[in-house]
């Protein structure tokens, strides 16, 4: 069983940077490939970046290539998401997910476990 819980949301301007957390509560963590997915109000839930279980290899969505960044730390259980030049169009619920699937997955379904979500606001 997984747990995972999100942390360091928060209202921003545009420009501006945040850093979300993702604590998790697994025995075998580095046997997940981590991930953090979006909501925007009225839209699907979206990929944004995943990171291997190994921390060498990290995937982006092209709307945030180049502004985020995935990292994982293994012993501490977490997965930060450094979230920089932020957008209005980047406003969503963003989820930490996991899945022991594999790597190179960026499909809702492909994930097993989730976390409740932390709000990302970005005002223009």
């Amino acid at each position: 069983q997984v747990q995972l819980v999100e942390s360091g949301g928060g209202l921003v301007q545009a420009g501006d940077s945040l850093r979300l957390s993702c604590a998790a509560s697994v025995r075998t963590f580095s046997r997940y490939t981590l991930a953090w997915f979006r909501r925007a109000p009225g839209k699907e839930r979206e990929f944004v970046a995943a990171i291997s279980w190994s921390g060498l290899s990290t995937s982006y969505a092209d709307s945030v290539k180049g502004r985020f960044t995935i990292s994982r730390d293994n012993a501490k259980i977490t997965v930060p998401l450094q979230m920089n030049r932020l957008k209005p169009e980047d406003t969503a619920v963003y989820y930490c997910a996991a899945t022991s699937l594999g790597w190179g997955l960026r499909g809702v379904t492909s994930y097993d476990y989730w976390g409740r979500g932390t709000q990302v606001t970005v005002s223009s």
